[in-house]
C-alpha cells in the first residue's frame, strides 16, 4: 500500500480565498495534486502551463514531487509590472516636490 500524504492547494482572488485540503500518494507532482483538487474546475483561468506555482511562498516547478503536509500556492499574473509601478510613484514624488507645496508653510 502506497504511503498517503496531507496536502493543501490554496487559490486567491481579490475578493475570495479557496483552500482544498486533500490527501495524495506519496510521489504525486504539483500538477497532479492541482488536478486532483478539482481547482482547475472551479476556477478555469487557471492555466497549469501559464500560472507560477510555490510551496509555502517559495517558486516551484509543476514536476516537484509533494511531501506530507505541503501547502501549495496557485500564483495569479501580475496586472501591473512592479518596478513600472514603482517608476511612476517616484515620477509623481517628484513632481510634487518641484511644484508642490505652499511655500507659507
Amino acid at each position: 500500500m502506497s504511503e498517503m500524504n496531507h496536502i493543501e492547494v490554496v487559490y486567491a482572488l481579490p475578493q475570495e480565498q479557496t483552500l482544498l485540503k486533500l490527501r495524495v500518494p506519496s510521489g504525486t507532482t504539483v500538477a497532479e495534486a492541482i488536478r486532483r483538487s478539482g481547482v482547475l474546475q472551479a476556477y478555469p483561468e487557471i492555466d497549469l502551463g501559464k500560472n507560477k506555482f510555490g510551496i509555502f511562498g517559495k517558486l516551484t516547478q509543476a514536476d516537484a514531487r509533494l511531501r506530507d503536509k505541503d501547502r501549495i500556492e496557485i500564483y495569479r499574473p501580475l496586472r501591473a509590472d512592479p518596478k513600472e509601478m514603482r517608476r511612476k510613484r517616484a515620477e509623481e514624488g517628484k513632481a510634487l516636490k518641484k511644484g508642490g507645496g505652499d511655500p507659507a508653510a
